[in-house]
């Protein structure tokens, strides 16, 4: 079983069974597991990444409830997909010792969940190698809590992490 079928088992044991599970009693009784994207190699990428300068004053990201939570703009890389370029911004808490990209791209509110996806240094799918060099698998890339549950407050995507190329990969839209 590959490290992606492993942690994908992972979660939905934890969503059907686990206290803290962002599910209601209710959800995690009907539950049946997320619904994902098949893994697609060519989605995975090691990428240089243009570094902000420590310097740069933080950003305020708006969440799902409507609160404000500081981030760092740590850096910013590009990725071809299916022929299409984009660009992305990843994130790090005020002390740049977490890494956070959240996004949105062409699947948000139709395949994938609307107010975007994440990635974050916890899982798998992004990592540091060098000071300029990350690897990122979007394979890995996961939903909000608030997509299964409205109770949530959840990072909003920034416009700048809006993608207009597609990311079929990873989690799909909760259903």
């Amino acid at each position: 079983m590959s490290q992606l079928q492993e942690l994908r088992q992972q979660i939905d044991d934890f969503m059907s069974h686990h206290p803290q599970s962002p599910l209601t009693r209710d959800q995690q009784k009907a539950f049946e597991g997320l619904d994902y994207y098949d893994e697609n190699p060519d989605l995975a990428f090691v990428v240089h990444v243009e570094r902000f300068p420590a310097s740069e004053p933080l950003i305020v990201m708006e969440t799902s409830t409507g609160d404000r939570r500081p981030y760092r703009r740590w850096g910013r890389f590009s990725v071809v997909v299916d022929g299409e370029a984009g660009q992305l911004t990843i994130y790090s808490d005020p002390h740049g010792d977490d890494f956070f990209l959240p996004f949105r791209d062409a699947t948000s509110g139709k395949e994938t969940y609307g107010a975007g996806r994440y990635m974050d240094n916890h899982r798998p799918g992004l990592r540091q190698i060098t000071d300029n060099q990350i690897e990122i698998d979007f394979n890995f890339v996961y939903n909000p809590y608030c997509a299964y549950n409205e109770r949530f407050s959840c990072p909003l995507p920034p416009v700048e992490n809006w993608l207009k190329i597609p990311i079929r990969a990873g989690e799909k839209k909760f259903k």
